[in-house]
Formats: structure tokens, C-alpha cells, sequence
């Protein structure tokens, strides 16, 4: 008992370390969104007056939009390669997880078009030929900040260096390494832009609650619930139901086996915090290790059902508040963008509000001065959106091990039904020796 204690002190304080930094920003947010709602509450013409400090931000997350979507993309299609090379196990992951992110998304689309988010707020459009009634001084300082790229090309572009790299083989590796590096570094720029959201929601929210009063918080309000409310059906009655009829195996029971990884998401926001814990469990739990080693790893990037319902939910939000309505092209050439731009949203902070912002200027670039509003109430969705990725993938591995008859049944039974725990002194040993050499494994086995 008391070695187990000394070998977990360690990683539990190393945990709490990186757990203040995220509640430092989550904190912030919440104290910037509720200030904004009261200055523009009680003094709108000084929240209107606010507006420069949103305007600001996102132009940032703006400037950032290209890079994301080209590094994303081009890692992306490296991945499905990667994956394709593993046989059946890859192919059946890669097929799933492109359905499901698809419905995932049209069931956004779906309760956006029941729900009607944002409706009556007809805010101002964006428009960045247009100049503010700002001074000097403002107008300098978002002058400094660079230009958007355009998105279209950009994925077009993304699309075919990723496939151009494919077809040059191992000579392409050192390209895509340097690609990866790239991507590295960008993100890490969306990191530190995104401590700048409690500053950018403060002032989007003030100028949007001064300019249409209390109706912007209800809009904002409605949004959250009927996106917390619609995760939390897909995951009982969608991937609840998968599970039971594929593998007999109860969504509620596979949950509570995973509760401590749900506690973890929710304190850090991300499902990526769980990641090597989440592969450990898949395979405590019964399913193969060639099978976890592709599934989980890959579902990270391709098998994002959260984010997705996010992504559809937040742009229908944003267009019916900008007194602008997608119609049913609008919506499912936004669902295409979609589909193949979000395969690099999980994870990473901001990633998700970049690819957002960037369906809305690839359809209608009028539409991102919405945005701002997602930035406020962003951090409020993150949560659902975290464990809806997660539970998704969990859900996969299981899916994916039984099709291919990788699930060993008695174990699943008698790790769900406690008679078999999770021993948390393995999790160092699948952290420096199991998950060192996934896809080896694979290789062997295919």
C-alpha cells in the first residue's frame, strides 16, 4: 500500500501542476464573461464602446485559421495512410470513424434547425474593408495584427502536398516530420493566443449584451443547454445503443469503469489528458492490443463526435445572430468543410474555435464578427465536448475489437462487473514500455 502511494505521488502532483495553469484561464473566462454581461447590463454605450477588444481577438484566431487547417490537414491524410497500412483493424477504424463524425455533425445541424440558436439578436455583420469609429490608437494597434488567409485555397493545397507526399514515400517522411514540427509550433502560438480570451470575450460579450441587452444571454444560455443536452443523448442513445448491439456491452457500465478518466477531462477540458490512461484501460479491459494501439491513437484525430455536434451547433448560432440563416446548401457545403477541416480540432486549445472560425469564412466571411460571442461561452462547451470525444473513442475501440474478433468477451464481463479493477500502478509500465511500440505490434499481427 505504501509503495503503491510513493509511486503515485509523483504523477498526482505533476497532474495538479498542469491542472492550475487551465483552471488559471477557465477562471479568467468565466470572471471576463460575467463582468462583460454586467458592464453591458448596466452601461451599454461603455460595453458597445468595448467592441475593439473582441474585434481584436478574433483577428488573431483569424491569423492563425491558415496555418492550423494546412498543417492539420496535410498530418492528417499522413495518418490515414499510416493507418491503411495496418490491414483491417485500420480500414475498419478509419471507415467508422468518417461515418460517425458525419452524423455526429448533420445531428448538430439537426437540433440547430430545431432550436433555432441566436434567432432575433441581428447583430451587426463583419466586415474587415469597414472602419471602426475607433481612434487612432485602436486602429493602429489592430493594424498590427496580420491578415487572414485565404481558407479555401489553403485546404486545397493542404489536400494535395498531403497526397503528394504519400506518393513520394519514405522521401516524403522527412517533409512531413518538418510539417509536423511546423504544426507543433503553431499550435503552441494558438496556446498563447488563447490566454488573451478572457480579454477578447470580455469585450465581445459587453458590446453584444450592450447592444441587444438580457436577449444575449438567453440566446448564449440556450445555446449551452441544448448542446450539453444533445451530447448527452448521443452518447446514451447513439453510441449506447452501437455498443449494446454490437458488443452487448452497457454504455453506463463501460462509464462508470472510466470515471476517473471523466473526472480528469473535466478539471483539464481535454480529452487528450487521458489519452494514455485510455489506451491502458482498452486493453485491461479485453481488447487486443494491436487493436487499441491503432483505434485509440487514431480516433483522437479522426473520431471527434463532440466537436463535431460543436461545430455545426456554434454555426448555426452565429448565423442566426447575425440576422443571416444558412440555407440548406449553405449548411451542407458547411458540413463538407467540416467534415474534412476538423480532423485536427481535439486536443489542443483554441484548435476548435480556429476551424470554426474558418467554416464561417470560407461560407460567409460576414459571419465571424459572431464569433465572438462563441469565444465567451467556448470554455463552458469545452467539457461536454472533451467527454463526448472521449466516450466516442472508448466506444470505437470496443466496436472495432469485436468486428474483428480482437475482444476477449470474459475479460470485458469481469473487468465491468469489478470483479477484475484497474490497477493503477500499470499505468507507468503501459506509459514507458506498451505504448512506446503500438504500431509495431500491429504490423506483426496484420
Amino acid at each position: 500500500m505504501a509503495s503503491q502511494r510513493g509511486e503515485s505521488a509523483t504523477p498526482a502532483k505533476a497532474e495538479r501542476k498542469g491542472l492550475d495553469k487551465s483552471h488559471y484561464l477557465y477562471m479568467a473566462v468565466i470572471a471576463a464573461v460575467i463582468l462583460g454581461a454586467l458592464v453591458g447590463l448596466l452601461f451599454p454605450e461603455v460595453g458597445k464602446s468595448l467592441k475593439p477588444l473582441g474585434d481584436g481577438f478574433i483577428k488573431l484566431i483569424k491569423m492563425m485559421i491558415g496555418p492550423v487547417i494546412f498543417c492539420t490537414i496535410v498530418l492528417g491524410i499522413g495518418s490515414i495512410a499510416k493507418a491503411a497500412t495496418v490491414g483491417k483493424v485500420g480500414g475498419l477504424a478509419l471507415g467508422y470513424f468518417v461515418v460517425m463524425s458525419t452524423f455526429a455533425l448533420a445531428i448538430g445541424l439537426v437540433v440547430g434547425n430545431i432550436i433555432h440558436p441566436g434567432e432575433g439578436l441581428e447583430l451587426a455583420p463583419y466586415d474587415p474593408n469597414k472602419k471602426a469609429a475607433t481612434d487612432s490608437t485602436v486602429d493602429f494597434l489592430l493594424g498590427i495584427i496580420p491578415g487572414d488567409i485565404p481558407v479555401l485555397p489553403t485546404l486545397l493545397a493542404a489536400i494535395l502536398v498531403g497526397f503528394a507526399l504519400q506518393r513520394m514515400g519514405p522521401q516524403g517522411a522527412p517533409v512531413l516530420k518538418a510539417i509536423g514540427y511546423g504544426q507543433a509550433l503553431v499550435f503552441r502560438i494558438l496556446i498563447m493566443i488563447m490566454w488573451l480570451a478572457p480579454v477578447g470575450a470580455f469585450g465581445a460579450i459587453a458590446a453584444v449584451v450592450g447592444a441587444t441587452g438580457f436577449q444575449a444571454i438567453i440566446s448564449m444560455f440556450t445555446l449551452m443547454i441544448a448542446f450539453y443536452i444533445t451530447c448527452a443523448l448521443f452518447i446514451v442513445v447513439i453510441l449506447g445503443g452501437l455498443l449494446q448491439v454490437v458488443t452487448g456491452v452497457n454504455i453506463f457500465k463501460l462509464m462508470r469503469y472510466l470515471a476517473r478518466e471523466y473526472l480528469l477531462i473535466f478539471s483539464t477540458s481535454s480529452s487528450e489528458a487521458a489519452l494514455p490512461r485510455l489506451i491502458a484501460k482498452m486493453e485491461h479491459l479485453g481488447v487486443s492490443k494491436p487493436v487499441v494501439g491503432v483505434t485509440v491513437p487514431t480516433g483522437y484525430s479522426f473520431n471527434l463526435d463532440g466537436t463535431a455536434i460543436y461545430l455545426t451547433m456554434a454555426s448555426l448560432f452565429v448565423a442566426n445572430a447575425m440576422g443571416t440563416p444558412l440555407d440548406l446548401g449553405a449548411q451542407i457545403s458547411l458540413l463538407v468543410f467540416m467534415i474534412i477541416a476538423s480532423k485536427g480540432a481535439a486536443g489542443v486549445t483554441g484548435a476548435g474555435l480556429a476551424t470554426l472560425a474558418a467554416g464561417l469564412q470560407a461560407h460567409q466571411p460576414a459571419l465571424l464578427g459572431g464569433v465572438g460571442m462563441i469565444v465567451g461561452i467556448d470554455r463552458f462547451m469545452s467539457e461536454a465536448r472533451a467527454l463526448t470525444n472521449f466516450t466516442g473513442n472508448a466506444v470505437a475501440t470496443l466496436l472495432v475489437g469485436t468486428w474483428v474478433k480482437e475482444v476477449d468477451g470474459e475479460q470485458v464481463n469481469r473487468v465491468l462487473s469489478g470483479e477484475a479493477p484497474f490497477d493503477e500502478r500499470t499505468m507507468e509500465a503501459h506509459q514507458h514500455g506498451r505504448l512506446a511500440t503500438p504500431e509495431p505490434a500491429v504490423e506483426a499481427r496484420a
